[in-house]
């Protein structure tokens, strides 16, 4: 062998090393020091624990604008969040599974975000704060061609305008 060729070898496996670190997109780790956390004062009167409500999709069985008691308390828990952010409105679009005809299923998206949309005035939310869409079956969360996704798709979801 050749000293040109072992130079090469010996080489190699640095050179490829050093390429692969180079073109990782992770960044370096470092470790933080740590630190005792700073003791609680003594006067801090006690608090309850504050529940953070979030904005929640509600479902729907097949073929049904109805709201579900699930659902029901999902509105709730939606309404709450509304009392809390009074500046804020909302869009409830309507979604479907595949099954059905493009036409019905737009229908019956709208159905769907409507029922939302009246359950949450039901619950004190002002209407013009709320806006409803229907995709149908045309943003499907769930790709699947079962029940499991068919009922993940049968769904309100709520944005924040």
């Amino acid at each position: 062998m050749t000293p040109v060729k072992s130079i090469t070898r010996a080489l190699y496996v640095p050179a490829v090393l050093f390429l692969g670190a180079c073109c990782c997109n992770k960044p370096a780790v470092r470790k933080a020091p740590v630190v005792a956390p700073a003791p609680a004062p003594a006067t801090a009167p006690a608090t309850a624990p504050v529940k953070s409500v979030m904005l929640g999709d509600i479902f729907f069985d097949f073929d049904r604008s109805i709201i579900t008691p699930a659902s029901q308390a999902q509105l709730r828990d939606n309404a709450e969040w509304m009392a809390q952010n009074k500046g804020t409105s909302l869009v409830c679009e309507g979604h479907c599974d595949e099954r059905g005809t493009a036409e019905y299923n737009m229908a019956l998206g709208e159905r769907r975000a409507e029922s939302a949309k009246q359950s949450l005035m039901s619950l004190g939310v002002s209407g013009d704060r709320l806006t409803t869409i229907s995709y149908g079956e045309e943003k499907p969360f769930a790709t699947g061609h079962n029940e499991a996704a068919w009922s993940q798709n049968r769904r309100v979801h709520f944005v924040e305008k």
